[in-house]
């Protein structure tokens, strides 16, 4: 587990974060501008496509696992002309044939309608706390720009005209799912 270096404790004095995603371990830290801890555990993870029902499966074992409330952030990109797959599976598909081979699936798609959506689960032993957000855009002809991990280069918030892959992180921290849903979070743990 390592320690991550952040300013103002709010809300719950330690905070597991379980990931291993290094890129994702940043942006929560910046997002929610306090002091985590990282638990690099290996969980298998429930095979769904909500990322709602991954993130809360996760985030109950995990607090078995180290007996302290832990938070599990789940991003999905739902594509509207697969009806929504791959959703919370995305990490699988993109270790599987990369933002290259998600752009080429779409060559012959009627639509590259998607969006975006984040859970976040903070679970302290007792119940779930949920907090989710969603955002609209398009998945691109092919991968733009590398300021972003995993499918952020082919995916274009609507009323955008870059990939996350293109924007500058600033903006990208103010428009995202992920900046949302953490935002809904840290309003819950300021006032709790």
């Amino acid at each position: 587990m390592n320690d991550l270096m952040i300013t103002p404790n709010i809300g719950l004095k330690e905070i597991y974060v379980v990931t291993s995603n290094k890129g994702k371990i940043k942006e929560l830290t910046a997002l929610l501008g306090r002091r985590l801890q990282v638990a690099d555990i290996d969980l298998s993870e429930v095979q769904s496509i909500s990322v709602k029902e991954v993130a809360i499966d996760k985030a109950m074992r995990a607090y078995s696992k180290i007996g302290k409330p832990v938070l599990v952030e789940d991003t999905g990109l739902y594509i509207d002309s697969f009806n929504g797959f791959p959703g919370a599976l995305v990490k699988w598909v993109y270790n599987a044939v990369g933002n290259d081979g998600i752009c080429s699936m779409m060559k012959n798609a009627k639509t590259r309608k998607a969006y975006a959506e984040t859970c976040v689960c903070l679970y302290d032993g007792l119940k779930p706390k949920v907090f989710t957000s969603r955002l609209s855009g398009i998945i691109v002809e092919s991968p733009r720009g590398n300021k972003d991990f995993g499918w952020g280069p082919i995916f274009q918030p609507n009323g955008h005209k870059e990939t996350f892959g293109e924007m500058d992180r600033k903006i990208k921290n103010t428009i995202s799912m992920r900046a949302k849903a953490l935002a809904k979070l840290k309003k819950y743990l300021i006032s709790n």
